[in-house]
Formats: C-alpha cells, structure tokens, sequence
C-alpha cells in the first residue's frame, strides 16, 4: 500500500467516535472538520475502494447515525452483488429516535398554537397562498400531484426481460440509484430539522435492509425543490399505494415488480399515514441526484487512474521517454494534480525496459514524444483537482440537511430557504463530465497514434499480427474509439445552462442536479468503452513488442552465418596466433572487414524492420535484402584493398537470396512460436503496471492475443471454429471487468513504493 495513503477510521458502535449528546438531549454527529481529508485522487479513490472492500468482504454495516457517509458508504449500500448487500443499521437507535421525536413535537407545538407553516397550513410553491387546516389532506395532496412520472405499462415481469424490452431502463432508475438515494434521504431525516417521525426512516431502512426498491421514473426531476417526483415514489412506497411498485426477488433468482402494499406486506409491516410536513420532509430533499452523483463520481474516480495505468502502458507499446514524468516538471510548476499524475506514472513504469530516457546525443527518430503521452500528467492533473472537488461538494451534500422549511430545536426556530438547490451536485457533475471528456479525448490520441504505423515507433498498421494485405485487426476498433470519443464530447456540454422556469414561475432557477447526474453515468459508460477498446488494443501492441524483440533478438546470428557462407571466401583460412606473415596479416584484416560488414547489415536489417511493417512477410524481407545489397558494394569497394578471389558480385545474389529466405521463415516461426507461447509478461520487458494489467487481461480474463485473420469465428469455406471470438467479444470481456471494479483492484496493488 502507497505510503501517502491514510486510512480513514474504521468506525463501529464501539468506537471512541460514538454520538455525542447535544445540549437538549439528543445527539449530533462528528463535526465537519473532524472528518480526515484526503490530500490526493488516488488517495481517495483508494481510501473508497478499501472502505469498499470492507463493507462488501467484511460484511460491515453502514452506521447512519453515526458514520460520516462516504462515496464509499453510498456505494456499498446502493450496489447488490450475487444478492448481497451492506445493511443499514442504526448505532443508538433509542438516541436518534429521541432527537427525531424532540423535532416532530416541536412542531406539534407551533401547530397547537395556531401558527401558519409553509407546506403544513399552506400550499406548495407558487401556490403558498393558498391555506387550509386540513394538514392531513395537504401531505396527501402533495403525492397526489407529483405522482405524474412515466412508468412501463406492463410491470409483472421479472428485470432482465424489463431492461431488454423497455429501452435498456429509458424510463425508470435503476435499482442502485434507487438504494442509494434511500439511505442519504434516511440520512438528512435523521439530523432531525425535517420533523419527520422515526417510523418513516425505520420503515426506509427496512425496505433498504429487504432489497425491497421502490420502481422510481427516470426523469422529471428539474432537482429545484429537491428531487420532488422521484422521492414522491419513495413515499408512494411508505404509504403502501397499491399503484406504486417494489422491485424484489423471484424464485428464479432475478426481480420481479409487486405492488406497494402488497410489499409492506411482506414486510409484515404498517403503511405510513404522513403527519404534518411529513411528506414534503420525504420529498423536498436532494437525494436522488446526490445518489446518482455519488455514483458516477465513484465510476469516474476509478476512470481516472485507469487512464494514468492506460498512459503508463501506452508510453511502453510505443518506447517512450520516462523523462516526461520527472519530478522537475512538477517541482518548477507545482500544481498538486500534475505531481500526482507524474509520480503515479513514474511508479507504474517502474523496471520497464521498453521507456527510455532521452539522450542529448541522439540525432535520429522523433526527439521527444507526441503531445498525449508527454503532457499527460499536465493534461490528467488538473480533471483529477476537479474530481477531487467534486469529491468535497458531494461528500458535504450527502451528510447535509436538504429541505424546507428546516426545523433547529436548538434555538426553537422554523428557517425559510434554500438547501433544496442541488446546484453543489449540479456543479460537481458539471466538473466530473469535463473531466471525463478531457481523459477520453487523450486517451483518444494516444489509441489512435498506436495504431498508425507512422507513429507508433515500428509496429505494423493496425496492430496485425499477421499480414497485413489480409488482416485489419483493428481498425474498426480505432472507429468505435472515435464514436465513442465523439458522444463523450457532446455529454462535456454544460446541462446547467438548459434551466426553464417552472411551477407557475416560481422555481425561476432550478439545478437540473439529477439530469447532470444522469448525463454524467453516460459519460462515464462512454468512457469505460474508450478504455476497454485500448486496454484491448495496448495488450495486443505490447505482445506484438514482445514477439518483435525475440525475432531481433535471432538476427545478428543469423546475418553473421549467411554473410559468413556468402563472403567466406574472402578469407582462405584462419589465421594462427603470432602469424606475422603477409598472408595471415590479409586475413585478419579480411576478418575485420567481415566483421564490419555483418555489423553494418544488421543495423541495417534492425532499422529497416520499422520501416516495413505495412508489408507482407515475403515481400517484407525481399525488399530488405535488396535494399542492404547497395550496402554490400559500397562496402567492398571502399574498404577492400584487394580483390577476393571470388568476386563479391557473386556473393550478393546468394546473400540476398539466403537472407530473404532465413529472416522470412525465421520471422514466421517465431511468430508462430510466440502465438502457440506468449511470453510478454515473462521477458521481464514490462513495466509493473503493464505486467499486471497485461498479466490480469491475459490470464484472469482469458483474452488472449488477436493472431489475426485466423481468429475469425467462420473460416475461409464457411466453416464454424469452435471457440472462436470476434474482436468485440474480448473487449466485452475486458469492459464488463472495467465496470465491475477488478482492474482498480488490481492497481491498488500498484500503488507502493516503485
């Protein structure tokens, strides 16, 4: 585990971090500035995925009464994995019971003596004007009129065939978002300023604590006076409305859709009948785009360091410079993300023998790399300082109170105003899609560059591992890359300039927090293809390297034998030690010449192979054997002093032949070779993050090598090959591991000391 890593406090009832009691007896949470604040991305990002981990491996509740809730927290509860997820438990549930209580009896008393409370003797919104006495009726009414959202139709049936049959879940929430927002409206309840009873919130955790999710609309949230309509179905839920729905399990092992009463049921409890304010107290809250902010920030979070893992990787498949991640960089300008970014990446290529540093002296090839690998640590550092405030923005909304009016017992008064402006979610979501797009929109560049073989520093068009008259590998992975880049950029655009006046003018200005939210889950589904296409294409690269670095490894060999039998007879024997005649004094001379004529064919040779990737095999090696034949006359007429006995003329057409001929066959079989056993991460070439990843995608996942035209699922006669996998379907594999949090997982395991 990295050394910049604090661990946030593991918090249980036993803790030292226990409720504390307030002045009137009730009890308040850790303070704001009790709460340890992480000083980097990858500080969070791992902090969550270890509080993650604890909850889901650990089985450790979350304490709502007492835990500071994280992303983590949020996560935890939302997310169901094989049936099982984190229950919500209370610390002292006699503690925030009495504190509720003391809240819903304070207004009891106001009401008693006849005062006039916005939402309890008066109407909502624009229609504040109106008043009644009839404080039941009015919560009633409130539910009445928000339960106005799209739903499908048919609702008895079970969740897959829903999500394949209704637009992928185009018009209701998913189960997640549902979770979530379910725990952090239980939260802002019970910092009792809502004066919503205890049984309410008890009745949430239930729900929560059966897997018993409320069937929520997708959109209609303009996030102004809360997520009014979405909530509205929550409470719809607690007041057992039999046209409200609860997803719960089937005995088939999927989800199946009961009415709400029918759910209470189940649940062997009473339907709520909302007191005074109870249900605008439900309603008028932040929670649904909260939840779904919270996790896209998640996703987006674990986006981010893939990309530095991604960078890290590419920098190696095209042989760049480690230089452009030093430390002096970020010491001459010291923004905290730059340092970040550059120090991760530096760790990531730790003992790679595929980057290098540059060197003064070098007067040949591209002097320093291509903008998207060598200013990523100044392009990903400033989305990860934006990430990590949105991480501040949410971390407050999810603990804060978010309603109106809002009820402080401490000083017996009722505030009038605004904390149901979800704006803070708006603007972390705002910042988060940004960032995504800008990570994307890299990514982008260096998966494009890879595959382009005038950039990629001599791998062949396409990443064909076979010839490439034939094979396309992937080019159209490179257009899918662009699609998905393109719909990135078009989500980058700002929701929070598209506000409408609504409710008869009185909410002028609305947040549109859950719209942000939402559009922020697409960004990062179109991000996580980005990456999934280039993970699958930087493994391919790297073992096309690997494979590549065997062949030339062969060569010097093999060009000294062929040039030796071409040119042999240039030297008639060898010459003994001490032979100071005028004849052994020739033949070493001769030697020296041979020497330097194999050492000049194989650079040659070396430096054509970059060259020629866009040739197939045979043509390949013919044309550099003819190309290094101009080399083989120069070299005999400028440094022979006598003629051989045999001419070299005669030489050249068998070298050429005998060259053409080995290297062909010699590049085949160790191509063959390396298919039958790759060994990419066995060379010991790769850095740690390339070895892992590679290692993780090879192995774990099962997604081998693409050898190329060979790998098409139906043959050259219409056969079917049995196991045979389309392109797609190995980047499927590898996206499914993205969205599931494994590659993340993996790289925590990165994150020490390089």
């Amino acid at each position: 585990m990295s050394p910049f890593i604090n661990h946030v406090p593991r918090h249980s009832p036993t803790d030292n971090n226990v409720p504390r009691k307030s002045a009137i007896g009730g009890y308040s949470l850790p303070d704001m500035e009790d709460i340890p604040q992480a000083s980097s991305l990858t500080e969070l990002t791992m902090n969550d995925e270890e509080s993650l981990s604890m909850h889901i491996n650990d089985k450790r509740p979350v304490y709502i009464d007492m835990d500071h809730l994280s992303l983590a927290s949020v996560v935890a509860v939302a997310r169901i994995i094989v049936r099982y997820f984190t229950r919500v438990e209370l610390a002292d549930a006699s503690a925030a019971a009495s504190h509720v209580g003391q809240c819903v009896d304070f207004l009891s008393e106001r009401l008693e003596r006849g005062d006039d409370l916005y939402g309890i003797t008066t109407g909502f919104g624009g229609s504040a004007g109106q008043r009644t006495d009839k404080t039941m009726d009015l919560q009633r009414a409130l539910l009445q009129h928000q339960h106005c959202g799209i739903l499908p139709v048919k609702k008895q049936t079970g969740s897959m065939h829903a999500t394949f049959n209704h637009s992928g879940g185009a018009d209701y929430m998913p189960e997640m978002w549902v979770r979530g927002a379910m725990l952090i409206r239980c939260k802002s309840l019970l910092n009792a300023h809502s004066a919503v009873r205890f049984e309410v919130i008890e009745l949430l955790i239930a729900l929560l604590n059966n897997n018993l999710v409320p069937l929520v609309p997708l959109r209609g949230s303009i996030s102004a006076s809360g997520d009014l309509q979405p909530l509205s179905y929550i409470a719809g839920v607690l007041e057992g409305n039999p046209d409200m729905y609860v997803w719960t399990d089937d005995s088939r092992g999927g989800r199946d859709l009961i009415p709400a009463d029918a759910a209470l049921e189940l649940l062997n409890r009473q339907s709520i009948t909302f007191g005074p304010k109870e249900a605008l107290g439900v309603l008028n809250g932040t929670a649904v785009s909260t939840a779904v902010a919270a996790l896209a920030l998640e996703e987006a979070d674990k986006l981010a360091l893939l990309t530095q893992v991604l960078t890290a990787m590419g920098t190696e498949a095209r042989l760049g410079s480690l230089d452009s991640f030093s430390p002096f960089f970020s010491e001459v300008r010291p923004h905290p993300g730059q340092n970040e970014v550059a120090g991760n990446i530096r760790r990531f290529l730790h003992s790679s023998k595929l980057v290098h540093s540059n060197d003064e002296t070098t007067l040949k090839g591209l002097k320093q790399d291509r903008y998207s690998l060598r200013t990523s640590p100044q392009w990903i550092g400033p989305c990860l300082e934006d990430l990590s405030l949105a991480h501040a923005q949410l971390k407050t909304e999810i603990n804060s109170t978010t309603d109106n009016p809002l009820i402080d017992i401490t000083t017996a008064t009722i505030h009038h105003g605004g904390n149901f402006q979800a704006l803070s979610t708006t603007s972390a979501m705002e910042k988060t899609r940004a960032s995504l797009a800008l990570l994307g929109r890299m990514l982008f560049s260096q998966c494009t560059e890879l595959l382009n073989p005038d950039m990629n520093s001599g791998l062949p068009p396409n990443l064909a591992a076979d010839d490439p008259s034939t094979s396309y590998t992937m080019k159209g992975a490179d257009i899918n890359v662009a699609a998905y880049t393109s719909e990135l950029g078009f989500l980058a655009n700002p929701v929070s300039s598209h506000v409408q006046t609504a409710e008869m003018g009185n909410q002028g200005i609305n947040s549109l927090a859950l719209i942000a939210a939402r559009y922020t889950h697409s960004a990062a589904d179109c991000l996580s293809m980005i990456s999934a296409t280039y993970l699958y294409i930087l493994c391919q690269a790297l073992d096309i390297r690997a494979m590549n670095l065997r062949f030339e490894a062969q060569l010097p060999k093999a060009i000294d034998a062929i040039t030796r039998e071409a040119f042999g007879s240039v030297s008639h024997r060898p010459s003994q030690p001490g032979d100071t005649s005028e004849e052994a004094r020739n033949e070493r001379e001769d030697e020296e010449r041979l020497k330097s004529l194999v050492s000049v064919l194989t650079k040659h040779v070396l430096s054509a192979l970059p060259r020629t990737t866009h040739m197939d095999a045979p043509h390949r090696f013919h044309h550099i054997a003819q190309e290094a034949s101009i080399l083989i006359v120069d070299h005999y007429t400028t440094h022979a002093s006598t003629l051989p006995p045999t001419s070299p003329l005669l030489g050249i057409a068998l070298w050429k032949k005998l060259i053409a001929s080995n290297l062909h066959n010699g590049f085949v079989s160790n191509r063959e070779n390396y298919f039958r056993r790759p060994t990419a991460g066995r060379d010991r070439v790769l850095g740690r993050a390339s070895q892992a990843v590679h290692g993780f995608v090879r192995g774990e996942l099962g997604v081998g090598m693409y050898k190329g035209l060979r790998e098409h699922p139906v043959g050259e006669k219409g056969e079917k090959r049995e196991g045979g996998k389309t392109i797609g379907s190995g980047i499927s594999v590898i996206h499914e591991a993205i969205r599931e949090g494994r590659i993340v997982g993996l790289v925590r395991g990165l994150m020490g000391d390089g």
